[in-house]
């Protein structure tokens, strides 16, 4: 419920809304930088050992301590269960699959959670996909499929099959997160804290045992900074600000649409990926099927 002010909310909203797409449109950049001199789980271990330190100073300075102290035992423990979904086994994934792929194939594709949340919302909250759902779903997939032809069939041959199967898999692990996560009525940082506190062990006992920890050097932190406070922490809360500000979250929701494109001239300028014609027009059809089905669930 906004307050008298509801203009001034509703530009506040707007304003923390495009800070979010902003900030997210970098981040595929910054998972193909870092890629570049870190293994996977090493940059991982930089961007959740900084989403933790933030999401813990974020807690004391809400308020919200008092509130996971209170939180019943088994409750925080499926808090902190899910922290191997998200971030461990989510992002493992997908870092994988980013090292594999073209950024231009990665981040369209890692759009697709959306559509894998609808399918999953069917088994796991019993939310039935209406006929405009799974049309939305059938029109995104065809971006799907024109994305990865790289404007001709024989571009198939040319991708890694098993890397673009890791993030779809990413995708259902994302949307299994999500739909377990919903369940719970604490505050969102009382959920997400004591997961990530969680996930953060699990990926420092697998980089410590795997690959071995990163240099601390000046590149890599800021690499890992980039990653844990722009992909997992501050823009997570800038854009759940933005809907608590917001008379019309819907509307304002279409909004993230942008960050696929903008990360796309990003790619282009940053990494120099020459975006080829059918990353932009599979990426048209992956947001239209996905504004369809988002569409279909409006009031």
């Amino acid at each position: 419920m906004t307050d008298p002010g509801g203009p001034t909310n509703e530009r506040q909203a707007l304003v923390f809304a495009l800070l979010s797409v902003a900030l997210w449109s970098t981040v595929a950049t910054a998972f193909k930088l870092g890629l570049e001199s870190l293994a996977p789980v090493q940059l991982l271990f930089l961007g959740a050992t900084f989403s933790v330190i933030f999401f813990c100073a974020a807690l004391f300075q809400s308020g919200q301590v008092v509130a996971l102290l209170a939180t019943p035992y088994r409750e925080l423990l499926r808090h902190a269960a899910l922290g191997i979904l998200n971030p461990f086994a989510y992002y493992v994934i997908l870092f994988e699959a980013y090292d594999r792929l073209p950024a231009q194939i990665a981040q369209p594709l890692n759009y697709t959670w959306a559509v894998a949340l609808a399918i999953l919302a069917w088994p796991i909250l019993g939310q039935r996909p209406t006929r405009k759902g799974l049309m939305g779903m059938g029109v995104s997939y065809i971006g799907v499929v024109v994305l990865l032809s790289q404007g001709r069939l024989e571009g198939f041959r040319e991708l890694d099959f098993f890397a673009i199967l890791l993030m779809l898999a990413s995708t259902l692990i994302w949307a299994i997160y999500w739909l377990l996560s919903v369940r719970s009525r604490a505050p969102a940082l009382v959920v997400m804290t004591p997961g990530f506190v969680l996930g953060c062990i699990c990926v420092t006992v697998v980089c410590g045992l795997t690959c071995g920890f990163p240099e601390l050097n000046t590149e890599n932190l800021a690499l890992g900074a980039w990653v844990g406070l722009f992909e997992m922490g501050v823009t997570f809360l800038l854009w759940r600000t933005a809907l608590a500000r917001s008379s019309n979250a819907g509307r304002l929701g279409q909004l993230i649409f942008l960050s696929p494109f903008v990360s796309l001239v990003l790619i282009h300028h940053i990494l120099g990926e020459a975006v080829h014609w059918t990353s932009v027009v599979g990426l048209v059809g992956i947001v239209m099927g996905l504004m369809i089905s988002q569409r279909s669930v409006s009031p």
